[in-house]
């Protein structure tokens, strides 16, 4: 279970991540952190941890998707499923793939 500083420092994380794309500015997560820093270092370490496991976590599903697009390695393969739903067809099933 989560500790108050971990929920915290992931709103924050999340908020900060969301400004910085809005804003255009990519020196926001280290002002932030700065600001945090200066009352609690224990929270300022959370939150560079939750902001380090929340990019990660977009940048991998931004490949993963990239990556299914692209098909499976093998073509003899037909259809992916992921989490049980069908993502993609196999040429007998129609075009596009998908």
């Amino acid at each position: 279970m989560s500790t108050i500083t971990e929920e915290i420092a992931d709103k924050l994380a999340l908020a900060t991540i969301e400004a910085a794309e809005i804003l255009g500015d990519e020196n926001l997560v280290a002002e932030v952190s700065k600001v945090i820093g200066a009352s609690s270092t224990t929270t300022q370490e959370a939150f560079m941890t939750a902001y380090r496991v929340r990019v990660s976590q977009k940048r991998a599903e931004k490949y993963l998707a990239a990556r299914l697009a692209k098909g499976p390695a093998d073509p003899s393969r037909g259809r992916i499923e992921l989490g049980g739903r069908q993502i993609l067809n196999t040429p007998e099933e129609g075009a596009g793939g998908h």
